[in-house]
């Protein structure tokens, strides 16, 4: 069987924020020996301007996406927020790129078929399931399995773990007093849970949530999936 040729989009803010990330899904897929690319005129896949109502914009940047990835077998994103908009949105934009759109964890579970990815995080985890991958992709206990099968990792219930944490893009912006008090409540439900470290498919929640955190004196550090996958 011929090696899965995969190209990664790591969204704007992983790129910007937090490349460990990024570097983190290419290390894991080539582990499991997918051959990856990053084709490095990618940019932002229009779910900003999307949402805020600039629709030729958007269509544009979906355009560009689409030529940008075009030719591989799967295109892998740490980010179920921007592989919602792609699979779901860009119809409606009249582009048709979403078929080979995979999160993550979708794609290690999905089409690679595989759990145990060879990691060891000898730690306490807690898993927040943010709300595009709940409600958009429906990705379930996907992210769960994985991370039960790292070697040496705890996992720890997160209480109302389905609750938003309030970020949603410019709607922390624009509703920034509901926002912080959906984020308080979730550091109060991470604080409840003694883990070393909260763990979410999206970075932007882990950006909101990590924020908080640090603002209420938590110890506790947010990663990303992949940098845990990624872990020996």
């Amino acid at each position: 069987m011929s090696r899965v040729r995969v190209a990664l989009f790591v969204t704007c803010l992983s790129d910007t924020l937090y490349p460990q990330t990024g570097r983190s899904v290419v290390t894991l897929l080539r582990r499991l020996d997918c051959e990856v690319s990053f084709p490095a005129g990618q940019t932002c896949c229009g779910q900003m301007h999307f949402n805020s109502g600039y629709r030729q914009a958007a269509a544009r940047l979906a355009r560009k996406f689409a030529r940008d990835f075009a030719g591989y077998d799967a295109v892998v994103t740490p980010s179920p927020s921007c592989a919602g908009m792609i699979r779901d949105q860009f119809g409606i934009l009249g582009v048709d790129a979403g078929a080979r759109v995979y999160e993550l964890s979708e794609f290690l579970v999905d089409v690679l078929g595989v759990v145990d990815v060879g990691a060891v995080f000898p730690h306490r985890v807690s898993y927040h399931p943010t709300c595009h991958s709940l409600r958009a992709l429906r990705v379930g206990d996907r992210p769960l399995r994985l991370l039960g099968a790292v070697a040496g990792l705890e996992l720890a219930e997160l209480p109302a773990a389905d609750s938003c944490c309030g970020f949603g893009g410019t709607f922390a912006i624009k509703n920034s007093a509901m926002s912080e008090a959906m984020l308080a409540d979730k550091v109060a439900a991470v604080g409840s849970t003694r883990a070393d470290v909260l763990c979410a498919l999206d970075n932007s929640c882990l950006l909101q949530i990590g924020g908080g955190l640090s603002r209420a004196g938590s110890p506790v550090r947010v990663m990303h999936l992949a940098d845990i996958l990624a872990a020996r």
